[in-house]
Formats: structure tokens, C-alpha cells, sequence
């Protein structure tokens, strides 16, 4: 760092040196305040994937305990699925049953 100084010094000359250090100080400071930027932007960023990683890991854990809890229910409804079926059939039996005794003639007599 030493020999850049001394070197700038002996290029510049000590008129022009103090505006040539202030110009690269700014430029400096600039490209500093840019990089942070970036970097800021890029912690935003994946920040923002971790969360969507993290927000699609708990979906997937809920719809596991969702289809989990729903189980006893869905089998239940398959059983009275099969008992509704069951008793709609015996209700169609005892229906013909008794559309059939009301179409026979009566042969009795008074």
C-alpha cells in the first residue's frame, strides 16, 4: 500500500494527489455501498426460498396429518355407503313385495 502512494505521489505530483485520493475515495464508498446492496438483495432472496421451502415442508406435514385424521371418517362413510345401499335394496324388495300382493286378483268371496 506503501509503494502505491508513493508511486501516485511521484505520477500525480503533490497538487493533483489529495483530488486524485478524494475521487478514489468516493469511488470506493460507491462500489462498497454496491456490493452491500447485492448482498442484501441475495440474503433477501434466500430468505425468501427458506421460507417457501419451509412453507411447502409444513403443506406437505399437514396434508399427511389431514389425510390421517380423515381416515376413520372415509371408512365410516364407505360403511354407510354399503348400509344405505343394503337398505335401499330391502326397501326395493319390500316395495315389490307389496306391488305384487296389491296386483293379485282377490279370489275370495263374500
Amino acid at each position: 500500500m506503501l509503494l502505491v502512494a508513493v508511486v501516485a505521489l511521484l505520477v500525480l505530483g503533490p497538487e493533483r494527489l489529495p483530488v486524485a485520493a478524494r475521487t478514489c475515495g468516493l469511488w470506493l464508498g460507491r462500489i462498497r455501498r454496491m456490493v452491500g446492496s447485492i448482498q442484501q438483495e441475495i440474503n433477501e432472496e434466500l430468505k425468501v426460498d427458506e421460507l417457501k421451502q419451509a412453507t411447502a415442508a409444513r403443506k406437505a406435514q399437514f396434508k399427511q396429518e389431514f389425510d390421517k385424521a380423515r381416515r376413520p371418517f372415509a371408512a365410516d362413510a364407505a360403511d354407510d355407503a354399503a348400509t344405505n345401499t343394503a337398505t335401499a335394496r330391502s326397501a326395493d324388495d319390500l316395495a315389490t313385495a307389496s306391488t305384487s300382493t296389491q296386483t293379485s286378483p282377490n279370489t275370495g268371496t263374500l
